[in-house]
């Protein structure tokens, strides 16, 4: 059954609760489909009065906060412990390679990868364990976890629902096309994230080369150049 299909058989009430706990539990660290719960939902408000999208929007972005909060809390008593599990519990997501990528991440940009972490599909299932596991100072990840979680989750919420209502007699035939796209943004960022810590991961640092290409060459014993003799016949070039 399709996503859309399947929230149009439960009550408004329990959309908002689901897309809270989704959101939450996959901002806390489990992979879940947290984007295409929340866009399916938006777009469903879009043509149905019944879902009041302030309060979709409110969920959502109370789910992103909390999860991530208890991301951060369960990171800091856990520690690097933590990272290992998750990577035995979810190789696909939680591996090594994926690891590295985001610790990189959180390492050079600090409270920015918390933040911009939300649209990227990897980073928001790392974002609090990570900061907690890195002993990011709660104040700096507070910060960034409430404006991240405002604009992504209540962002998301406002454009879907907003071209939902602008075009609600196109997408009542195709509003699978909606979901499709968010689908294949997701899949494409997942896959080239994927690729980046696949190659980071196959190719370490490089040796120190030891022969530069501009050094000159060593010196060595000097060669003498004799002239052929003329061979015998031959006419002697002017001088």
């Amino acid at each position: 059954m399709h996503v859309q299909e399947w929230l149009e058989t439960i009550p408004p009430v329990s959309i908002y609760l689901l897309v809270g706990i989704v959101i939450g539990l996959e901002s806390l660290g489990i992979p879940l489909p947290g984007e295409i719960i929340l866009v399916s939902s938006a777009l469903l408000a879009s043509q149905h009065g019944d879902i009041d999208p302030y309060i979709l929007g409110a969920c959502a972005t109370a789910g992103a906060i909390i999860g991530d909060s208890i991301g951060y809390a369960i990171g800091r008593r856990g520690g690097r412990p933590l990272l290992a599990w998750l990577a035995v519990k979810f190789p696909k997501h939680c591996g090594e390679p994926q690891v590295a990528l985001a610790e990189r991440s959180f390492e050079k940009w600090g409270m920015w990868a918390v933040f911009f972490g939300r649209f990227i599909a990897l980073l928001r299932i790392f974002a609090g364990p990570l900061a907690g596991v890195l002993r990011m100072p709660y104040w700096k990840f507070l910060i960034a976890n409430v404006l991240g979680g405002i604009l992504w989750a209540g962002g998301t919420t406002a454009v879907i629902y907003s071209v939902g209502v602008v075009a609600e007699a196109w997408l009542k035939r195709f509003s699978w096309l909606g979901l499709l796209l968010a689908v294949v943004i997701g899949i494409v960022s997942m896959l080239v994230v994927r690729n980046r810590a696949k190659k980071a991961a196959e190719h370490p640092a490089a040796q120190p080369v030891t022969e530069s290409a501009g050094q000159p060459a060593p010196a060595g014993p000097a060669r003498t150049v004799t002239k052929p003799a003329d061979e015998p016949g031959s006419v002697p070039a002017a001088d």
